[in-house]
């Protein structure tokens, strides 16, 4: 435990501090171009680009600290630890949840550098082609589309080899990957005892679970090996665009600690480049971009600035007490969530991280070895392997409700494949099935109902809401069921754990344990110019009827993709960058 312990004081001792680095508004410059609030994926991304530009000077804005000091979010295994209700977590929860017996739900979102980066599963996806092309049609702009979005998706990444060397071929296609970006993305670094089960398993079922060799080319459906968020065994945030490099430029200052109250406007009508913010928790301060104000706060922080600043439904704004300098009522709206629940069984094995979380030596022995050498299970994430999958084309639920998903190639649900619980258990192996509904149809809100901008906003995902979701829920469950019921898992389950078999038996587990994957999207989102009906952004990212106030983060997002969505929020803020250094005829 010593050596533990030595190296882990190597690592805080080697975690990297700069000048840009400001703990205080007092060290602020007079001015900047740019002021960036959260330094999530948008907001980090961003200002790397703009700052590129040596004419701009830029200021990142984050409410919580450097997170540059935690085994916890480093050790991709160990995501699980990272929320909720823990230093790293706004620690928000949902309002009682009508469609699931009134359940109050976590509702998990990064606070510090890397924003939810630094606290989620880490697994890379991008959604089909059709699920991108259907941003294209939403926003009736191309650029939004698949292929003009790939190569955005590829610049942000940095494909990296596992560390253990071994190889990986057929579980990648290189042609869709980016080498030279920030964002480090990996396949499994270590083998799991379940791994060929699953790949048996695509090759006695092919026509029902084909084996699919990448799901990022926008041909995702079928089974395959999980692409994650890690760089050379360690986890791979946002934080990747603020390295000691970047961080040394002259031109670009991060301030944690600060939490942004509201954008205010300027003497110029409806120019919103003023932010006011709080360091330390202290008395608000106020400063203005001279170029622009970019919101990159998240789905759940961007909607909540901008209804406290009174932009929003100029009804419900007055009815608070906030005066309405700008109606737009699609702000909070349209919130879009993928929901899942986990099954579980009872396997005749001891080679699963149960094992592992039960012996002390084994878990110091293999934490010993990713400080080391960064090889071991520690490298990966909690899964190995996942499948996006549809209801059959003839399915009584897509005749009765319709195809929720994007399109016939979009997945309606997806498995992820996990070897053992991620807590601890004083007996028996386990594996996790957590199966999600990607393509669901229900929406929600975040709304406000205080004028303290510093209180929790009413977070409403309004999850199962829409009928056709709970229906594909009970359909994927089924499925799982004949994925582990093929000749590959023979003799392997003991006990299905889930305990409902009849209609009624599912749609009560899934009510009573379902949950958020917290992947929200669209509280902002785009809408083509022009319309005024909904939307919050036109599809160069500003804010309708405002100048200088643009949003970089996934409330833009005008469709939930069936994927996890962090991949989407780097492309976003790519693109994005493009976008503005567009508008000031520079690259």
């Amino acid at each position: 435990m010593n050596i533990l312990k030595s190296n882990l004081l190597l690592l805080l001792l080697l975690s990297p501090i700069s000048c840009s680095i400001l703990h205080s508004s007092a060290d602020l410059a007079d001015s900047y171009d740019f002021i960036i609030v959260g330094a999530g994926p948008g907001g980090s991304a961003l200002s790397n680009r703009l700052f590129k530009n040596p004419s701009f000077s830029v200021l990142l804005i984050e409410a919580g600290g450097a997170n540059n000091d935690s085994l916890t979010i480093n050790v991709p295994l160990l995501c699980t630890k990272l929320t909720p209700n823990t230093q790293w977590d706004w620690n928000y929860t949902t309002t009682p949840q009508t469609h699931l017996n009134n359940r109050v739900l976590p509702f998990p979102r990064g606070i510090g550098l890397g924003g939810t980066s630094a606290v989620n599963c880490l697994v890379y996806t991008r959604g089909s082609k059709q699920n991108i092309d259907k941003w294209a049609e939403l926003t009736n702009d191309s650029s939004w589309g698949w292929e003009s979005m790939l190569p955005y998706f590829k610049k942000s990444e940095k494909f990296n080899f596992p560390v253990d060397k071994h190889n990986i071929t057929n579980q990648f296609n290189p042609l869709f990957h980016g080498f030279d970006g920030y964002i480090g993305v990996s396949v499994p670094g270590a083998s799991r005892s379940i791994d060929s089960r699953i790949i048996n398993t695509t090759q006695l079922l092919p026509s029902q679970f084909p084996f699919t060799v990448d799901m990022n080319t926008g041909d995702q459906l079928g089974v395959g090996w999980v692409q994650a968020l890690i760089d050379k065994g360690v986890r791979s945030s946002s934080v990747a665009y603020l390295s000691p490099s970047v961080l040394a430029r002259p031109n670009l200052d991060v301030l944690l600690h600060t939490q942004v109250s509201r954008v205010l406007p300027s003497s110029s009508g409806n120019t919103f480049t003023t932010v006011e913010f709080s360091n330390h928790n202290n008395s608000l301060q106020t400063l203005t971009a001279s170029k622009e104000l970019v919101l990159s706060a998240g789905s759940i922080g961007t909607p909540s600035i901008l209804l406290h600043s009174g932009i929003g439904n100029a009804t419900t704004l007055s009815s608070l007490g906030i005066p309405p300098l700008l109606n737009l009522p699609s702000v909070g709206q349209n919130l879009t969530d993928h929901i899942g629940v986990s099954t579980t069984y009872l396997v005749n094995s001891t080679h699963t991280y149960d094992t592992v979380l039960r012996n002390t030596s084994l878990s110091t022995h293999l934490l010993h070895q990713w400080l080391t050498t960064k090889t071991g299970i520690n490298v990966d994430t909690s899964e190995n392997h996942l499948a996006f999958l549809r209801l059959p084309s003839n399915s009584p639920v897509l005749r009765s409700f319709g195809d929720p998903a994007a399109g016939n190639e979009t997945a309606h649900f997806e498995f992820l494949f996990q070897n053992g619980l991620s807590q601890f258990t004083p007996s028996g192996n386990y594996l996790n099935i957590p199966i999600g509904n990607v393509s669901p149809k229900s929406s929600g809100s975040v709304t406000i109902n205080s004028t303290n901008p510093f209180s929790s906003p009413l977070i409403n995902p309004n999850l199962l809401s829409s009928p056709v979701d709970i229906h594909i829920l009970r359909h994927a469950i089924l499925t799982s069921r004949e994925f582990i019921h093929s000749p590959a898992w023979s003799q392997y389950i003991l006990q299905d754990l889930t305990n409902a078999s009849s209609v009624s038996e599912l749609d009560e587990f899934i009510r009573a344990n379902a949950v958020s994957f917290f992947h929200p999207v669209s509280t902002a989102s785009m809408s083509p110019y022009g319309v005024t009906e909904w939307g919050v952004v036109d599809p160069d990212l500003r804010v309708k009827g405002a100048k200088g106030l643009r949003i970089v983060d996934a409330s833009v997002v005008p469709s939930l993709p069936a994927a996890h969505t962090s991949a989407a929020v780097y492309a976003i803020a790519e693109h994005a960058a493009d976008i503005i250094k567009s508008a000031y005829h520079t690259k």
